[in-house]
């Protein structure tokens, strides 16, 4: 190899690794770049989030709010119940069920009961039931539940005009004033309509 062939193959070698170095450098600006855009993208994000919260929007309701009620340990007062509702409600706990939406509370019958949806005999041997066409806890409306008069509702006998009634759904707890108590037929659905403000419905059987 003659001296020049080798000062130009030194020449290429040089020039192959500063090609190198600007590729490196221009992947490493990239990188940076797509860093900043993402940093900037989740501030925008977060802040988007602080304002919407502060602007009195709904808060995101994680469905593990929801399941932790499932985590809950209840106890009830069966001196109450009937012998068949409580051997009812054993037999319910060897059922799988869904985590409750809600829990009801009457601080006056010192009652805390998980609410299920549905309204069939397994469900209200376990539970109180939320009526299905009915609005949601936590939701404007109607809330509408039923409960067997020999279980979980035998203790509305003793309530009077003014108790208060809590119902805590995944992200909130609603406190509600009984102004009303009302002895209608079965076929009867009038208290179960929608309305425009936020309404409790317990409903049992009487007598």
């Amino acid at each position: 190899m003659t001296l020049h062939e080798h000062k130009r193959n030194g020449f290429m070698q040089r020039r192959f690794l500063r090609i190198i170095e600007l590729v490196l450098m221009l992947a490493g600006l990239l990188l940076i770049t797509l860093f900043v855009i993402a940093h900037l993208h989740r501030t925008l994000l977060s802040r988007a989030a602080v304002e919407q919260f502060k602007g009195g929007a709904k808060p995101v309701v994680l469905e593990k709010s929801v399941a932790s009620f499932g985590q809950k340990h209840f106890t009830f007062d069966f001196k109450l119940w009937s012998t068949d509702r409580i051997a009812a409600y054993k037999q319910s706990l060897t059922q799988h069920f869904a985590p409750p939406i809600a829990i009801l509370r009457i601080p006056k019958l010192h009652l805390e009961v998980p609410v299920l949806t549905g309204t069939d005999d397994l469900t209200l041997n376990r539970a109180v039931g939320l009526i299905e066409s009915s609005a949601r806890p936590g939701e404007a409306g109607n809330v509408a539940m039923a409960g067997h008069r020999d279980g979980f509702f035998r203790g509305l006998k003793d309530v009077v005009m003014g108790d208060i009634v809590e119902l805590e759904s995944a992200y909130k707890i609603d406190v509600y004033r009984i102004d009303q108590i009302t002895v209608v037929s079965p076929d009867d659905v009038s208290v179960l309509q929608p309305t425009s403000v936020s309404t409790l419905t317990l409903v049992t059987c009487y007598p």
